[in-house]
This record gives structure tokens, C-alpha cells and sequence, in this order.
């Protein structure tokens, strides 16, 4: 019996090149890129230190780095129980249709199993029909009650100025 092609794991010191690659190319997918500030140095202190503040699985294809699956964990929430966020899955283009991206989604599964976790949350681009497919196909639904919203924090004055 040989390995299969399509690996899974969490990522190492030595994927944080390849990372930084999956990571601009969901940039440039997603239309951030001029905005994205990302270094490798970022992703080893904060991804690899001693306190993470997030994880990231890497899937292989045939030893080749061909997607991510990058998540942090919220402690608790309304239920005292842990929600696995996942911030940023990405698959390149060439290896869309491998199982790398169904792949990432059972790993973050047992994960969130693993921890404690009833639930994963994520955002979708809302102009992204494919993303929303490939969710619906892995047992995701759209959250019909809660809306996401953004607030840009700017020069925000502290203290108790008068």
C-alpha cells in the first residue's frame, strides 16, 4: 500500500516561505494585495512562538505546498465552549480540484473535535459563488441570522481628555 499524494498537517518552520506564497496569492484573489503586510518573520513570532495566536494547516500534493487553512480559536463563548475560527482557507489554482481543499475542511473538523469546539466559523467573500458551493458541499451553511460587520479604528483618543 503506497501514501496517498494529498497530505494534511500542521505547519512547520520550514512551510512559512510556501505559506507566505498561498497567503499573497489569497490576497491578490481576494483584492487586498496592496494592503497586505504579512512577513515571513510575522507568521514564525506570531504562528510558531511560544503563545501562537493561530494555527495553520498545510496541505501536500505530491510533497508540493498547494493550500492552507489558517484558524485561531475563540476560549469561549455563549455555551463556555471553545468556536474554531478559520480566517483564511486557500487552495491555488492548480490543485482546486484535488480534495486539498475538502481535505483542509476534514482536518479543521477534527480539530475542532479534538479542543471542544460544536461549531467553526468563517466569512466568505460575497462575490465568491465557487467558495460558497465548496462550503455548502462540506456541510457549511450561510448564518441567515448574524450579519458580518466592520468598524475601522482610527485615532481614537484615550484617557479621560476634556
Amino acid at each position: 500500500m503506497h501514501a496517498s499524494p494529498l497530505t494534511v498537517r500542521p505547519f512547520q518552520r520550514h512551510d512559512v516561505t510556501d505559506m507566505l506564497r498561498l497567503m499573497r496569492g489569497l490576497a491578490i484573489f481576494e483584492g487586498y494585495i496592496d494592503k497586505f503586510g504579512v512577513t515571513e518573520a510575522d507568521l514564525v513570532e506570531h504562528g510558531l512562538g511560544e503563545t501562537p495566536r493561530f494555527g495553520v494547516l498545510i496541505a501536500e500534493l505530491c510533497g508540493r505546498t498547494v493550500g492552507i487553512a489558517v484558524h485561531y480559536v475563540i476560549p469561549w463563548t455563549y455555551d463556555l465552549k471553545p468556536t474554531l475560527v478559520l480566517k483564511e482557507l486557500f487552495v491555488e489554482e492548480t490543485a482546486r480540484s484535488s480534495g486539498a481543499g475538502a481535505a483542509l475542511i476534514a482536518a479543521l473538523k477534527r480539530y475542532a473535535a479534538r479542543i471542544g469546539a460544536p461549531r467553526i466559523n468563517w466569512t466568505v467573500l460575497a462575490s465568491n459563488d465557487a467558495a460558497k458551493r465548496f462550503y455548502r458541499r462540506e456541510g457549511g451553511s450561510h448564518d441567515a441570522i448574524w450579519e458580518p460587520w466592520t468598524m475601522p479604528v482610527e485615532d481614537v483618543p484615550g484617557g479621560c481628555e476634556g
